[in-house]
């Protein structure tokens, strides 16, 4: 950070991922809410020109709101290493790490975390055949936000018929039943347990849409599976070797009381949106949205 008393930060968000949108409305309520808390701030779609563009505002900090491919697997991350900008979020190996599915729930195995089975398989493949037995989950192996997302049914009779937008390369998991749960990390302190109550699955619909879901905070469930949240994402948030923010998804059958949790993924970079999870569950442990962002900019840095 620098010592500057107003210090300049830029906000990077759009991109061409997936997920531009979202990352859209992630930055314009990240650049609204740093204003508020007292710092310059420069809004910045990022494109191509992005290095000319850091190298012509020269900022302090950037605060990094793009979402999926590029912005949020490492990539961004390493640009900023080398023009040595500090930075929100975590650092190059625990974004990629995190970005590939695949990739950090090998980590997390190791790490002790519950984790259901999945393989990497080609498209082709998933399309012609049942590559594991159903009920499975198809999904790209490095995009967020629930995009991309295939159920397959118990006693589904034929594969399903991917899109011509699936990567070619596809993950493969058991599908894990029951409620959808999640814990925000910031720093090295989990804030609380969310209760994600939708009608089917929480698709990219139901996370960004007005309506699509409803958030218990704190989620309604026994002291035991809250409390295996709240030490898991920790864990998954120091095993990948992440910094700054970062939000554990899980799933949980009750009927099998904790023995039915498991994780499905960490996010390095959640959504700061109005539904957002990440705001909610920093506003129940009495932080406004500005102080959770001014923290972001005060924990940014490089080489971590």
């Amino acid at each position: 950070m620098s010592s500057r008393t107003n210090p300049k930060v830029v906000v990077l968000m759009g991109g061409p991922s997936a997920e531009r949108e979202v990352s859209l409305s992630s930055g314009r309520e990240c650049a609204t809410a740093l204003r508020e808390a007292g710092y310059e701030v420069v809004e910045v779609d990022a494109g191509p020109d992005l290095v000319a563009r850091l190298d012509e505002i020269s900022p302090d900090v950037v605060f990094n709101a793009l979402h999926g491919r590029w912005g949020e697997d490492g990539c961004v991350q390493g640009m900023l290493e080398w023009l040595r900008v500090p930075y929100t979020h975590s650092g190059v190996l625990a974004s990629a790490l995190a970005m590939d599915k695949q990739r950090s729930k090998d980590v997390f195995k190791l790490a002790g975390l519950p984790v259901v089975e999945s393989v990497i398989a080609a498209k082709a493949d998933v399309s012609a055949r049942h590559v594991m037995e159903p009920p499975y989950v198809v999904k790209p192996n490095n995009e967020g936000s629930s995009v991309g997302i295939y159920i397959v049914n118990e006693g589904a009779n034929t594969p399903p018929q991917l899109s011509d937008d699936m990567p070619e390369q596809v993950m493969v998991e058991t599908y894990a039943p029951g409620r959808e749960l999640t814990t925000t990390v910031m720093g090295a302190r989990a804030l609380t347990v969310t209760d994600i109550i939708t009608e089917g699955w929480y698709d990219y619909d139901a996370k960004y849409a007005d309506g699509g879901s409803r958030h218990e905070v704190p989620a309604n469930i026994p002291q035991e599976v809250f409390d295996a949240c709240m030490d898991y994402a920790v864990r998954a948030h120091d095993a990948l070797g992440c910094r700054g923010v970062s939000r554990t998804d899980f799933r949980w059958d009750e009927a099998r009381g904790l023995d039915g949790l498991i994780l499905l993924e960490t996010n390095t970079q959640p959504g700061m949106t109005p539904t957002s999870l990440t705001p909610e569950q920093g506003a129940h442990c009495g932080m406004s949205f500005a102080q959770i962002c001014a923290w972001m900019v005060e924990d940014a840095s490089c080489d971590r």
